[in-house]
């Protein structure tokens, strides 16, 4: 490979991973990798799904590891040699081609299955799926990538890292006997295009490099991964597939474009399928500037001709109201997993199209919006998520208040609703009349079983007699560990559901008093708060907004990792003097 670097030896740090979670919960998670970007070199074990392809003991392809009996990589390696699936061997955990291994697997192959509609011609659907013969053992040196799942944006410019044997400068035939590793940016397909001659780069690639040149993949990379990061997970974007020579100036290299092949995948692996996770680009994508003669003009959308249909809240189309226990998928479509590092720390909801609320203590940890991802549509924090959408976290604002707090993190953008992902009502001055029938939900640790699915609990407002004050709704008492914390106390008012509370999950010190009641700060407590962050409230009718806008008001701190967002006052008055004239129509 062009531009490499040198390879250092780490620590042996072995960590077994139980085979019964799907990859979901593993995928992408290096325990070895701390690389920054632009920092350290790789060292054994920072690209623990690499594979090496070995023909009789040769190395002529790489691959990527994508769960424990499965290798994804390149249809072109097996339909131009043609070998069988008994003369090749998948080498895991390898770190150099001769010498001593002490953390690699041996696994021979039982199916080959290259793309139906592959195309040597055009090079289009360059991909292939390997069955191992026996499951590997996950390490830290041994471990699965995460895909890149449809709708995923790579945009011109995204960083990202190739991996591989490959020979280390055009015209060489001797490939490197040490992982080597390269950094370089996506090339949108726009110019790509232009490069390769208008209509050689097809959807289903995506291409790398940098414009002068002197960085690539090259021959023995063929089938390996690309990869970049993103909320603390390594996402597979594309396979090592072609390109001009190697590394040469406006030739960048070209991939196979994973995104588009879960259905595909899927329909090939129906157990402990891969774990695929939608990468998301911020920004606007700088190919879409791009021309040359022959590339059609950039297609846009007409506006729709009819008023688009509002944001509406509170409504879960799946929920069928089971006492207790596990949930199931679409029962509670607005919680949301905040996770650091891949890892679940708290739960929130969806409470606008762009924003998350959660309990403040939740944010303690880290206030810096990168460390945090959103994930919605989730169900299992260790089983298959189809409907998983994971967002970065660009702003967060705390209330500030005396007392407990809570917290609003802005999305990097607005989630696609489904029966899946809805966001919950907040009502302006809403009560919950004692006898009332609530909800309270949440991944806590210890239970869910293997999978971490989430767990429900119902339960009823009571009377909190003299041990609250009036900002406070007590219910029987909840059981909440850690990861319950930013969840929601909901209820449901005629057909609609409400947040009534924040889940707080107290220390020792700070155990509530009365065993039989939980006590919580109701969200009217923080109403000028939420209305200076998140503007209008959405409403559970189709009078409500479409959109959400937010600044930092007065008793609140904000940390973004963008501009500031504008000023709310008249977002703030505006609904006030909208619900005044609405409640005096009703009750008149």
């Amino acid at each position: 490979m062009a531009s490499y670097k040198v390879i250092r030896m780490a620590t042996l740090l072995i960590i077994l991973t139980q085979e019964c979670h799907s990859q979901q919960s593993v995928c992408g998670q290096p325990p070895l990798n701390t690389k920054i970007v632009g920092g350290q070199v790789a060292s054994p074990g920072s690209w623990p799904w690499q594979v090496s392809l070995q023909h009789f003991g040769n190395h002529f392809c790489g691959g990527s590891l994508i769960n424990s009996q499965w290798v994804l990589t390149a249809a072109h390696c097996f339909v131009e040699t043609r070998y069988p699936a008994s003369s090749v061997t998948t080498v895991l955990g390898l770190q150099t081609q001769s010498g001593s291994n002490t953390n690699a697997q041996y696994v021979g192959l039982t199916k080959i299955i290259v793309h139906p509609n592959y195309n040597s011609n055009t090079h289009d659907n360059d991909i292939c799926l390997l069955q191992l013969a026996t499951a590997v053992t996950f390490t830290s040196y041994i471990q699965p990538v995460c895909l890149a799942a449809p709708g995923s944006t790579f945009y011109n410019g995204t960083d990202s890292w190739v991996t591989g044997w490959g020979v280390t400068s055009s015209g060489s035939q001797t490939v490197s006997q040490t992982l080597m590793e390269v950094e370089i940016p996506v090339v949108g397909n726009r110019q790509c295009n232009c490069d390769y001659g208008v209509g050689a780069i097809t959807n289903n690639m995506i291409c790398a490099g940098l414009r002068a040149g002197g960085k690539d993949s090259c021959q023995g990379d063929s089938g390996g991964p690309m990869v970049s990061k993103q909320g603390g997970r390594w996402t597979q974007s594309g396979i090592v597939s072609f390109g001009n020579q190697c590394a040469l100036p406006n030739f960048p290299g070209v991939y196979t474009r994973v995104s588009q092949y879960q259905s595909w995948i899927n329909s090939q692996i129906t157990s402990n399928q891969p774990g695929f996770i939608t990468y998301t680009s911020t920004g606007t994508d700088g190919d879409l500037s791009v021309s040359c003669t022959g590339l059609p003009p950039v297609t846009t959308t007409a506006p729709p001709t009819t008023t688009p249909k509002p944001v509406v809240c509170g409504q879960a189309a799946l929920n069928t109201r089971i006492l207790g226990g596990n949930s199931s998928a679409g029962m509670w479509p607005w919680m949301v997993s905040l996770q650091r590092n891949g890892s679940h720390v708290c739960g929130g909801t969806l409470v606008a199209v762009d924003s998350v609320l959660s309990d403040a203590s939740c944010i303690s940890s880290s206030s810096k919006p990168s460390d945090w991802t959103a994930v919605l549509g989730l169900l299992s924090q260790y089983g298959s998520n189809p409907n998983q959408v994971s967002l970065n976290v660009t702003n967060i604002t705390l209330s500030n208040l005396t007392g407990s707090n809570i917290a609003v993190l802005h999305l990097a953008s607005q989630p696609t609703l489904s029966n899946y992902i809805q966001p919950i009502c907040l009502g302006d001055g809403q009560t919950f009349a004692v006898g009332s029938t609530c909800w309270a939900a949440g991944w806590s640790s210890g239970r869910g079983g293997v999978q971490g699915i989430l767990q429900e609990t119902q339960t009823s407002v009571v009377n909190c007699g003299n041990s609250s004050t009036s900002g406070s709704i007590c219910t029987g008492a909840i059981t909440l560990d850690q990861g319950d914390a930013g969840g929601p106390l909901m209820c449901k008012l005629g057909s609609y559901w409400y947040q009534a509370a924040v889940l707080t999950v107290f220390t020792n010190s700070t155990s509530q008093t009365r065993a039989a009641v939980s006590s919580f700060t109701t969200l009217t407590a923080y109403d000028t708060f939420l209305h200076q962050t998140l503007g209008s409230f959405l409403s559970p009718t189709s009078g409500g907004n479409t959109t959400s806008s937010s600044s930092t008001g007065a008793g609140s701190t904000s940390s973004s990792s963008s501009t500031g967002r504008g000023s709310a006052l008249l977002a703030f008055f505006l609904p006030h003097l909208l619900f005044f004239i609405t409640s005096v129509y009703l009750f008149q």
